[in-house]
C-alpha cells in the first residue's frame, strides 16, 4: 500500500486487522519536508550539525538516534513561525528488506539534495568545521523515519501547520514507544555560510507545498 499526500480512510483499519490475522510486522518508511525561511532561521543549522555530531559518534545507535530526533523535531515546532511550505510522502511494507531498501533509497534522494548532508547515521561531511551563523535565510530539513506499527498522523498529507504539528509530536513519540527501525536527517543547506536561494529552492525541491 503507498501513500503520497493522503490516506484512503479505510485503508488503516483494513490493514490494522490484517495485521492481527497474519502476525507479520506492519514496516512504514515516511519522509517529511520542512521548509523554514527568516533572518533568524540561522540558529537551527547549528543545532542540526551538533546534533549530527553526537549521533555520528554513537556509531548508530538506534537510542541515541532517536534522542537525536526528538531533538531535532521539538526545535522545528519551537520554529514553527518560520515554516513556510513542506511535503511528504511514504510506503508501507510487509518486509523488513523491502523497507530497508526504501530507506536506502530516500537516502540516496535527500543526500543528493542542494547542499545537503547530516545523516545521523553518517554524520556531517566536515564535522571539524567551526560553528559560525550562516547566510542563508532559508532552510530545508528533510526527515527519513522507518518505524512498525500504525501511525495516522503521519501517514495522511502533512502540508497544512496543524498536521505537520502533529506528524512531528508523532515522530517523538515513536521514539519513546521503540517503534523506530531507521532514523535519517538531512538538512540544506549543509554548510555554514552557504546559501539556498529562491530559486535553488524551487530547482530542488519542487515538491514543497505552501503552508
Amino acid at each position: 500500500m503507498n501513500y503520497d499526500g493522503r490516506v484512503d480512510s479505510l485503508a488503516l483499519p483494513v490493514a490494522s486487522w490484517f495485521n492481527r490475522l497474519t502476525g507479520k510486522t506492519r514496516y512504514v518508511v515516511c519522509r517529511i519536508f520542512l521548509h523554514l525561511a527568516g533572518t533568524q532561521v540561522a540558529p537551527l543549522l547549528g543545532l542540526l550539525n551538533q546534533t549530527a555530531r553526537r549521533a555520528f559518534d554513537a556509531e548508530g545507535d538506534m537510542e541515541v538516534l532517536g534522542e537525536a530526533l526528538v531533538e531535532v523535531c521539538q526545535a522545528l515546532l519551537q520554529y514553527d513561525t518560520f515554516w513556510r511550505s513542506a511535503a511528504n510522502e511514504g510506503e508501507v511494507f510487509w518486509k523488513e528488506g523491502e523497507a530497508a531498501g526504501f530507506v536506502n533509497e530516500l537516502f540516496t534522494d535527500s543526500a543528493s539534495r542542494y547542499l545537503s548532508s547530516g545523516d545521523l547515521e553518517d554524520g556531517p561531511r566536515r564535522a571539524e568545521q567551526p560553528l559560525s551563523l550562516p547566510a542563508t535565510q532559508n532552510v530545508v530539513v528533510m526527515l527519513t523515519a522507518a518505524y512498525t506499527g500504525e501511525v495516522p498522523d503521519l501517514e495522511t498529507d502533512l502540508a497544512s501547520d496543524e498536521a505537520l504539528k502533529r506528524g512531528l509530536r508523532a515522530l517523538i513519540n515513536l521514539h519513546y514507544q521503540n517503534q523506530l527501525v531507521a532514523v535519517q536527517v538531512h538538512f540544506s543547506p549543509a554548510q555554514f555560510g552557504d546559501e539556498l536561494t529562491e530559486e535553488q529552492l524551487l530547482v530542488n525541491f519542487s515538491e514543497l507545498v505552501p503552508l
